[in-house]
């Protein structure tokens, strides 16, 4: 093993957070902010000098790693590793404090989005710091899925888990006196090799989704490039979209430049976060082998396409009612560009809120108006709490949890008509139906008791209901765009200084209650029962 495999999981990730800034110190550079490049620079040199000490330091104990020291390791890093981030940004900021550069950091990282900053005060090197950190951690929540959350049986992965170890699909069952015991897993000790180690793992699964990954970050900014995007804007908004975080360095919608043309790449890019098969490994994810048949794109197509037609067919609703109060009432089908504007508008911001983006249209407000409902928002808000696909840098319930109760319910109410029937579609079906209808059960009662935690403890301060509720929900989804489509009536009791924008929702609040969803964006981001592994008794024995 290599003397930097050997490094606690922290160092390594120390030295990459290092080398990412010197990014931003080239840019600053480029753009005359030459003292934002220093603070950057210098800041890059005492992390590689401090991470290389404790290199050294640690380096003649190594210890074998293990995957629960992994998932340990996973949440630090989601807590700490904002801290070692927040250092260039808090000194280019000098009015803005390290708690709240650590704050728009754990924002960053864990690809929510929601900033304390009006976007029009912030420097161009910040915005792309924090698009870079964003995506950053969509990466590495695609790296670590596979290498360490698949192997335990979390975040998402305990669904399509077989208890045999083995693929139902094409291997018959084994003879077995307790066919619902399960077997050793790559978590096991026995199973624990030198190639089995965490650290290669994560290695192994960072070259298979590094190239698909930075290929097509490259690929869309060149296209929005082409279209008319801003190289900055572009870069920001190719990131954003495959990290799902919605980081944006302007205010206004995804497509202001490069029109809907642009948007319509951006719609493009987000299907990766709708499914695993996108992304390189989580093959035992595969409920089909046909993508047509894929039950996460199938859920995610079925709710794009209701929520779209809700509010598109909304206005049509309202005309009938108004048809008969006189002859001002409204011309169905009066203007043919204004309903493609309208129901465009509805299709973008419904998958850009499914997989927990958060981009706008250019003709959202067009759709708000055509619908005529008064807080479509909430829609989106329960878009969001769906979320993408399991696997994938989306957060929310995850599309193949709201597939698996939808199935459990729809055989409940078969077997109510016909009670002796006997329901098809094979092992993985029966096993959406069964156990991952349990576990998804599980799963969503878990979320909405962390709703409930959060909200109770947002609403200590002075902050009403609704505006504790939305800022919840948007935290724990890490949808952090997700306060700005709502109207919430915002707090004055804090500031992120000079740059900040209290009025958005975020900034203004108590320091208290910004600690309170940074670390509900973390716990939204492992999910809930990673979180609850690590107080298994099961998961510390030997």
């Amino acid at each position: 093993m290599s003397p930097l495999m050997r490094q606690p999981f922290l160092v390594q990730l120390s030295v990459i957070a290092a080398l990412s800034m010197l990014v931003p110190a080239a840019y600053a550079s480029v753009v005359n902010e030459n003292a934002i490049a220093r603070h950057f620079f210098y800041s890059a040199l005492m992390i590689l000098i401090l991470s290389g000490m404790i290199g050294l330091a640690t380096i003649a104990n190594p210890r074998r790693g293990r995957a629960r020291d992994t998932l340990l390791s996973m949440l630090a890093a989601m807590a700490l590793l904002p801290l070692i981030l927040a250092v260039p940004f808090a000194e280019s900021l000098p009015d803005t404090g390290m708690f709240n550069a650590w704050w728009e950091m754990v924002s960053s990282l864990t690809t929510t989005g929601a900033s304390l900053y009006s976007a029009d005060l912030l420097p161009a090197p910040l915005h792309l710091w924090r698009a870079l950190v964003g995506w950053m951690g969509g990466f590495f929540m695609l790296v670590s899925a596979i290498a360490v959350l698949a192997p335990l049986r979390v975040g998402g992965f305990e669904i399509m888990s077989s208890p045999y170890g083995r693929d139902e699909r094409f291997q018959k069952l084994p003879e077995s006196s307790d066919p619902r015991a399960l077997q050793p897993h790559l978590s096991a000790p026995e199973f624990r090799t030198e190639l089995n180690d965490p650290a290669f793992r994560l290695l192994r699964s960072a070259q298979k989704v590094l190239p698909v990954y930075a290929g097509l970050t490259l690929l869309m900014w060149l296209v929005l490039l082409l279209l008319g995007d801003d190289s900055l804007v572009a870069l920001c908004r190719a990131m954003g979209t495959l990290a799902t975080s919605g980081i944006s360095p302007v205010i206004g919608p995804a497509g202001e430049s490069s029109g809907v043309a642009g948007e319509m790449v951006v719609f493009l890019f987000l299907i990766p976060a709708l499914s695993r098969r996108f992304w390189p490994g989580g093959g035992e994810l595969r409920a089909t082998e046909r993508m047509i048949e894929d039950p996460e794109l199938k859920m995610a197509a079925g709710l794009v396409t209701l929520v779209t037609l809700v509010l598109f067919m909304r206005h049509f609703l309202g005309a009938i009612e108004a048809a008969g109060e006189g002859p001002a009432a409204p011309l169905i089908m009066a203007d043919l560009r204004n309903a493609l504007s309208a129901f465009w508008g509805g299709l973008f911001n419904a998958l850009s809120y499914l997989t927990t983006t958060g981009w706008n249209s250019v003709d959202w407000q067009g759709s708000r108006a055509w619908s005529g409902l008064t807080s479509p928002g909430l829609i989106l808000a329960g878009l969001a709490m769906m979320g993408g696909g399991v696997a994938t840098t989306a957060g929310g319930v995850k599309l193949l949890r709201v597939y698996a109760l939808a199935r459990h319910g729809e055989r409940e109410m078969e077997r109510i008509i016909h009670p002796s029937s006997v329901a098809g579609g094979g092992r993985i079906a029966r096993r959406l139906r069964r156990e991952g209808a349990y576990l998804a059960f599980i799963f969503f009662m878990l979320f909405a008791m962390s709703i409930a935690v959060t909200v109770a403890l947002v609403s200590i301060k002075q902050i009403e209901f609704e505006t504790a509720t939305i800022l919840s929900i948007a935290a724990l989804t890490n949808t952090g765009p997700l306060a700005a489509a709502i109207p919430l009536t915002p707090a004055f009791d804090g500031t992120a200084g000079i740059a900040s924008a209290p009025w958005q929702g975020w900034s203004g609040l108590p320091a208290m209650t910004k600690t309170i969803l940074a670390f509900a964006m973390i716990v939204g981001r492992l999910e809930t029962l990673a979180i609850i592994a690590l107080f298994s008794p099961d998961f510390w024995r030997r």
